[in-house]
């Protein structure tokens, strides 16, 4: 991986059936190394598979005479009204998926409009080359800690400079991990990050995932949310929770919103799927501060799923990427758009006028049925 990398370069609208066929487009648009390390996760691949397998287990009940027309996507977090219950997960280099890297997908979320970015620490772009796509719609920022607090309050710095109105701290990525994938292909990255590369020995270019979380922070403790809210003022984000018991610990430190995600499955393998967990959460965090979920969201069946089992926004990942990787900011845009046109149509069926509607919708346990 330390000779040239070739990233996407193409730029056009995508007509889009469904975002699962995505990723095998966008492996013949991508180096082998880099399609590897966004598509694949750890291990046998276990949870990467269950997070969209683990959606049918739950049935939708379609209502019927339920007086429902032109459903109503927009929803409320924060000081943010969005057109969408939906936003972009953060996720490190999107470079690997297109020549304009990290300011491609932010241009495709400007272009749609409505919804809000989460830019990565591990952005292989900087604040400012992102900001030339965003043109200032909203966004929030994921902190990967530093062993060191002074480096942190620097990040945190900077990332309020740039308009960020919310911290995400990803708790579940201590370590990187078993990502079988990445390791026979000997995968580093083939440019720098430079927002983390403060603390890092080195840019991060040429630099294994594995080397780079081990110059982070491993211990993270409930007092790390706390540092964080008091220093940035922000609302915090605790993302990675997949217990009811970590959702109570981190409002009591003082987060303000819970994330519900396995990491895509990319980081501890045989554990469930993100959704087959969110409900449970859900009834331990009872309302007290907003809910996202991600991992495994592939359609608006998903989408509407996972707001009926108590999420309050759904993040979107890898099909965002592999939007990136074969169309750029465009191809982001397409991918975006047919999230939204693809639950306006589940709404309908369902019958649900609003989001509001959706979160009091009753999903029929399908897990006994053969």
């Amino acid at each position: 991986m330390t000779e040239e990398y070739n990233a996407s370069k193409e730029l056009r609208e995508l007509e889009i059936y469904n975002t699962i066929e995505l990723e095998d487009l966008a492996k013949d648009y991508m180096p082998k190394g880099g399609f590897d390390y966004l598509a694949g996760a750890s291990g046998e691949e276990f949870t990467r598979k269950r997070n969209v397998e683990a959606f049918k287990s739950k049935g939708i009940l379609p209502r019927v005479l339920a007086d429902v027309e032109f459903p109503e996507t927009n929803t409320k977090i924060f000081e943010h009204d969005l057109k969408v219950p939906f936003v972009m997960a953060p996720i490190a280099a999107h470079g690997l998926a297109h020549d304009s890297k990290e300011a491609g997908t932010a241009k495709g979320i400007s272009e749609f409009g409505g919804t809000i970015m989460s830019i990565s620490a591990y952005s292989g772009a900087t604040f400012a080359e992102i900001e030339e796509g965003l043109n200032g719609n909203p966004r929030w920022f994921q902190i990967y800690m530093s062993k060191d607090d002074q480096l942190n309050k620097n990040i945190l710095d900077e990332a309020k400079a740039d308009g960020a109105t919310a911290i995400i701290l990803t708790a579940d990525a201590t370590v990187s991990g078993n990502r079988d994938r990445d390791n026979k292909n000997q995968f580093v990255y083939p440019f720098g990050m430079p927002i983390v590369s403060r603390y890092l020995t080195g840019s991060g270019k040429n630099m294994s995932l594995n080397n780079i979380y081990a110059q982070s922070k491993q211990k993270i403790e409930p007092k790390d949310v706390t540092f964080i809210k008091e220093y940035s003022g922000l609302p915090v984000f605790v993302k990675g929770v997949q217990t009811p018991e970590d959702a109570t610990i981190a409002i009591g430190a003082g987060a303000d919103g819970i994330w519900v995600s396995n990491h895509g499955g990319r980081q501890l393998d045989e554990a469930p799927a993100s959704f087959e967990v969110l409900e449970e959460i859900a009834e331990a965090v009872a309302g007290q501060v907003p809910i996202v979920f991600d991992s495994g969201v592939r359609r608006g069946e998903h989408i509407f799923k996972a707001l009926a089992a108590g999420a309050d926004i759904v993040a979107l990942g890898r099909p965002v990427l592999f939007g990136l990787a074969l169309g750029g900011w465009k191809g982001v845009k397409s991918v975006l758009e047919y999230f939204e046109s693809d639950l306006k149509r589940v709404m309908q069926l369902a019958g649900t006028q609003t989001i509001e509607d959706i979160k009091n919708s009753r999903l029929k346990d399908l897990s006994d049925w053969n």
